[in-house]
């Protein structure tokens, strides 16, 4: 029945439809912020895909995790839903194996990548999501072992404040405020976001809040950039961890962030430069009902640097860095933890054949106090053969340090191993993509060769303990498919597929907890209309294959009504009620309903 009512709602938004064109922003216009120099969207020789702002604000997704799920390749593995709790993966790769970057600085917890996620931010202040996949994120050093995230949050000149609500099912409610400040000169943006939620089963429920401040001061070729933010959740956490029959368990955790970005430019010569410092704070609850059967209290602090610079000469562009940081832990279960790294960068960027053949060699050093050097050497290539048709290929070779809680970790069910080796791989990709004002089509294989993959395992199935190991050597082989077509103004469709062959070499004695659990087949496949002149809507759907766990379907849906400075949604997630787990033998919500709007004032 609600496919049947899909479907006619979708045949009277085609109905309606009239010839109203709407702005959007076009991605070749976009410049890919990398680590030593930037490059324009279409020139660039790696599988990029950016989420744009206008995907945003039509999306049936409620927090960042939920709309990276949206992208093929990745591998999203929530707790709970709405952004509470997620393990972000790529294309086989565990979470703990993703960089992800905030306005280009270093998120990553080195207590633990299950906390990666914190962000002080909410969905509706970022400007776009960039997406690194493959071997070509290696230029972003540790944990971009598979890929890399960078969020871009939004600042503009101009006096408004934004103001918003939402409410859904079981008993959620939101509020937001957004305000901007300043002119072409010195800009100014606040956000603040509240949200909670009773929860959909037994000790789901949550309370998730943010405050997120930024400022931009141009000087005279570049520009001066301040952020600061503020995260915190407190969430029942039924059998998240430990075993799905820990029912009453219940966690805290609280992220900040404060950096200083400076970018300038100096005839050929291309300066810039950060500080930054991130503390993570986790505290775990066995039984929030009974705090003394069992509590973890863990805080870390990352302090760093980095200085970037790039110069354009005859023979192209060389980019040279140097990141310096500190990361401390303090741990009722870890103990007091702390390493020292330093990381030196260097690329430079060849263009050939009237600027159609590219190339990129690369080679970053890094040095950790306790576990010593490591390189990262690589090579992205790119050929623009006819008119918006471009082949291109990457080969890096990255690497892993474990995180405290591979190291460190000890409890009843886990038991961290102090004695792991640093895991390795050798990564490449080849790819085609064609690319006009409307439509994009890419297709590419990929290979990752792991050696010493680090992951948790059991001895046997009856044993309650997982052990952190070095299980060998492993093989990611796939393809990952995308195209997106506005076919008409009003009408755009797009659709990702990736297949995954991920196999461990050798014999296999133990089950493994992440690595060999992967999505095997995934289509991704979106509809978005506009009609009557103020209406839109976007249809969503998502076929998960996983190795071990079985497949599920899930259809969500938004439709928005946008005038002027008002707009209103009503979204409904899992729409077809589908009963599915999305890591550890959670369950995930079924149908849930929301609705909200926003209203913006000018200040003049």
């Amino acid at each position: 029945m609600i496919k049947k009512a899909g479907s006619i709602f979708f045949l009277g938004a085609l109905f309606f439809a009239n010839a109203q064109q709407q702005q959007s922003t076009d991605i070749e216009t976009i410049e890919i912020q990398g680590k030593l120099f930037s490059t324009p969207y279409k020139s660039a020789d790696q599988n990029i895909t950016v989420i744009t702002r206008e995907d945003i604000a039509r999306s049936p997704a409620k927090s960042i995790d939920e709309i990276l799920q949206q992208v093929s390749g990745m591998d999203v593995r929530r707790r709970g839903a709405n952004g509470v709790q997620s393990d972000i993966g790529f294309r086989g790769g565990s979470f703990e194996q993703v960089l992800l970057l905030l306005n280009g600085i270093r998120m990553n917890d080195s207590q633990t990548g299950h906390n990666t996620m914190n962000l002080p931010i909410d969905l509706e202040d970022v400007e776009r999501i960039e997406i690194i996949k493959g071997p070509a994120a290696r230029r972003f050093g540790q944990n971009a072992y598979a890929g890399a995230i960078n969020v871009i949050t939004r600042i503009s000149p101009g006096k408004r404040v934004k103001v918003s609500a939402e409410g859904g099912d079981y008993e959620t409610y939101g509020f937001g405020l957004n305000a901007q400040l300043g002119n072409e000169k010195f800009s100014n943006a606040l956000q603040a976001n509240t949200n909670a939620s009773q929860g959909y089963m037994h000790n789901t429920d949550y309370e998730l809040r943010n405050v997120f401040y930024q400022s931009k001061l141009n000087i005279k070729n570049g520009d001066l950039r301040l952020q600061a933010g503020f995260s915190e959740k407190k969430f029942g956490a039924n059998g998240f961890y430990s075993s799905p029959k820990a029912t009453e368990q219940y966690e805290e955790t609280q992220a900040s962030v404060v950096s200083l970005m400076h970018r300038q430019t100096f005839g050929k010569l291309n300066m810039n430069s950060n500080v930054y410092w991130r503390r993570g704070q986790d505290m775990y609850l066995f039984n929030r009902e009974k705090p003394e059967l069992y509590r973890n209290m863990h805080i870390g602090n990352n302090m760093g640097g980095e200085v970037n610079s790039s110069y354009q000469w005859g023979l192209g562009t060389t980019g040279l860095g140097v990141e310096l940081r500190k990361e401390f832990l303090v741990s009722t279960n870890l103990g007091d933890r702390n390493r020292f790294v330093s990381q030196v960068f260097f690329e430079h960027h060849f263009s050939l054949l009237n600027k159609k053949l590219n190339i990129s060699p690369g080679v970053s050093w890094a040095n950790y106090s306790k576990e010593g050097n490591f390189f990262y050497p690589g090579l992205d290539v790119g050929y623009n053969f006819l008119p918006n048709h471009k082949i291109y290929g990457n080969i890096a070779k990255v690497h892993r340090i474990p995180t405290f809680t591979d190291l460190y970790y000890t409890s009843k069910t886990e038991q961290g191993n102090p004695d792991l080796i640093p895991e390795s791989a050798l990564y490449s990709e080849i790819g085609y993509q064609f690319q006009t004002k409307g439509l994009l089509l890419k297709a590419s294989g990929f290979l990752r060769s792991t050696d010493d993959a680090i992951d948790w395992t059991k001895n046997s199935l009856q044993d309650p303990v997982w052990y952190a190991r070095n299980i060998g050597n492993t093989e990611v082989k796939g393809i990952d498919l995308e195209a997106s077509h506005q076919l008409l103004h009003w009408l755009k469709y797009t659709a990702g597929y990736t297949y995954l062959d991920n196999k461990l070499k050798g014999e296999r004695s133990f089950d493994a907890r992440y690595l060999l659990d992967n999505l095997k087949h995934q289509f991704i496949a979106r509809l978005e209309t506009r009609f009557l002149r103020n209406f839109s809507s976007e249809l969503m759907y998502r076929y998960n294959e996983r190795l071990n766990s079985g497949s599920y379907n899930l259809l969500d849906e938004k439709l928005s009504f946008v005038k002027k400075d008002f707009s209103v949604y009503v979204l409904v997630n899992n729409l077809t009620n589908t009963s599915y787990t999305e890591t550890f033998g959670v369950m995930m919500p079924g149908r849930w309903f929301h609705v909200g709007f926003s209203y913006h004032i000018n200040i003049k």
